[in-house]
């Protein structure tokens, strides 16, 4: 049940504290609207950078969820779905106790199902002529079925991604709410009684959706919005083909000509995808078309490119796919692109030249991913000190974490780890004084030293000491503080309350929402720890002064007020 599943700490496991964080900040202005509760689903919008449509649901006694922003597309549980998690739990508390039914959803079903049917259609039909959407879904379903809904479904296309007057950079969730219903009555042109009567005709629709819908893209601010609603076509395209068995010379120049025109390429429609359909003949007249096309082109025209690479690919022969490859040498990266691909064919010494004449081809402007590839093969062939100087010549440019990280994995396997390590922090301490003691117009005196990169390196290390020290010592990147004050809580709470102390007020002097979240869940810790230590007297002083201190920030108040 959704009471078992939702709960803020549920919530936060699943988003991680930052989309957390973003999530409370939405709750608390308000942004979550329309919300429904239906038995085992949620669903309701939420007002971002644009609208976004939640669900959340019970699937088998494990929260499932989704969310029509980018974020939730990658498979992430996004800081909208927190927000209605959020939303939900407010309303449940709300209505606790007052002996109402705390399931809409059921009470409107049970509601309907006693109505006369001409009542039902009656208000089906005033709701389609308050919203356009429903409108258009209803009419889309009447007309469904055979050549008559293939040939209104044109101009459904049409009307569902024209930019309407006066629009402009409208609201992409406006557009792409519109596509999706194309796109269901398309699909529903694919059900057993129809599909082989209208197979070419969808053939031609989905190609012609596809078209509409990248064309639209350059017109409205979206954000990801159209991308299932295109793969969805893709996919209807070759089902639909492999109904209506088009002659593959055909096929081959209307898969060409959609590689070679979108704007957008969001998902592909190519040789590779319709294989099986093109056959012999159908590869035949695709290769003639892209070699022709390849003849005339320019280095770096990436979309003949990307088909020459694949049709290089399809036929498996390394040096066909390298000979493309080596068109187009305008940086050190595409030195190691052909590089891999020889190192994967087990031809390594050839895997070595390339890479090494990438980088005497661009000493001023190198690619540490192929400086990478160099050390790795360095070391296969025991050339030690090249893989070193190497591996020091990116800690020197960048003396980061990451560099570090790299120098310590290398001299450790050289045996030389000790040495290097040394080196290594005495460089970077250094240039941590310099950039402390340098002066310009800007910087007219000497400022307190800058101990981040260090810090990053002590903590990396787990050498506690040595990060307390230094965050003691000079300025220090916040984020390495908030860590640092993690590691501590354990085995030194003080240190831990010292500096979370420290970087609440920086973060709430941001006067924003997300930062008014960050800081009230750092009092929240330095609460916990008080308590743990009984000092809860101290932890109420620090609420106290904390009002005092920040009383015009009123949303921050408001979340001082859930902290206990």
């Amino acid at each position: 049940m959704l009471e078992d599943l939702i709960t803020p700490a549920t919530l936060e496991d699943l988003a991680g504290t930052a989309a957390f964080q973003r999530g409370e900040a939405y709750f608390s202005e308000g942004a979550v609207g329309h919300l429904i509760s239906d038995g085992d689903a949620i669903t309701a919008r939420v007002q971002g950078t644009a609208t976004y449509r939640v669900e959340l649901s019970d699937d088998d006694d494990e929260l499932a969820y989704d969310c029509t922003c980018p974020r939730a597309a990658d498979g992430y549980f996004c800081k909208h779905c927190v927000a209605v998690g959020l939303a939900w739990l407010a309303e449940r508390a709300r209505t606790a106790g007052s002996g109402r039914d705390d399931d809409p959803g059921k009470l409107i079903r049970e509601y309907l199902a006693a109505q006369p049917a001409e009542t039902l259609v009656q208000w089906l039909l005033d709701a389609a002529r308050r919203d356009e959407g429903l409108h258009q879904s209803l009419l889309l379903k009447a007309r469904s079925g055979g050549k008559e809904a293939a040939a209104g479904l044109r101009e459904a296309i049409d009307q569902a991604t024209t930019i309407h007057g006066g629009d402009g950079w409208a609201d992409a969730q406006v557009y792409a709410d519109r596509i999706e219903r194309v796109v269901a009555a398309l699909a529903d042109l694919l059900a057993p009684e129809t599909a082989a009567e209208v197979a070419a005709e969808l053939v031609d629709l989905a190609e012609y959706a596809i078209e509409r819908v990248e064309a639209l893209m350059g017109q409205v601010d979206e954000e990801g919005e159209f991308s299932e609603s295109l793969e969805e076509l893709c996919r209807l395209h070759l089902e639909a083909c492999e109904l209506a068995m088009p002659d593959p010379v055909d096929l081959a120049q209307r898969l060409f000509d959609l590689e070679m025109d979108l704007p957008f390429h969001i998902c592909r429609m190519d040789v590779s995808t319709h294989q099986t359909l093109l056959g012999e003949a159908g590869l035949h007249a695709y290769r003639k078309l892209a070699e022709a096309a390849w003849a005339k082109a320019r280095p770096g025209d990436y979309r003949i490119t990307a088909i020459m690479e694949r049709l290089a690919r399809l036929s498996g022969d390394v040096d066909e796919l390298l000979a493309v490859k080596a068109r187009d040498l305008t940086s050190a990266y595409r030195y190691l692109v052909i590089a891999e691909i020889l190192a994967e064919a087990g031809r390594d010494d050839e895997a070595l030249e390339w890479a090494e004449r990438g980088g005497r081809a661009y000493p001023k402007q190198p690619d540490n991913r192929l400086r990478d590839f160099l050390v790795a093969a360095y070391l296969r062939r025991q050339r030690h000190d090249e893989a070193v100087a190497l591996t020091w010549v990116q800690f020197e440019e960048r003396p980061t974490l990451e560099h570090y990280q790299k120098l310590s994995k290398v001299s450790a396997q050289v045996g030389i780890w000790p040495a290097q390590r040394e080196r290594a922090l005495t460089l970077i301490e250094a240039k941590i004084r310099r950039e402390a003691e340098s002066t310009n117009a800007w910087k007219p005196q000497p400022s307190q030293p800058n101990t981040s990169p260090r810090v990053e390196i002590a903590l990396w290390e787990q050498d506690l000491d040595t990060a307390w020290n230094l965050v003691n010592q000079g300025i220090c990147d916040r984020r390495l503080l908030i860590a640092l004050a993690g590691k501590l809580e354990a085995a030194r709470p003080e240190d831990a309350i010292t500096l979370y102390q420290r970087v609440v007020p920086p973060i709430v002097e941001q006067t924003n929402n997300p930062a008014y979240a960050e800081a009230a869940a750092l009092v929240r810790r330095i609460g916990a720890l008080l308590q743990a230590q009984r000092k809860a007297p101290e932890f109420a002083d620090y609420l106290i002064a904390l009002r005092t201190c920040y009383k015009v920030k009123r949303n921050f108040i408001k979340l001082l007020d859930t902290v206990s």
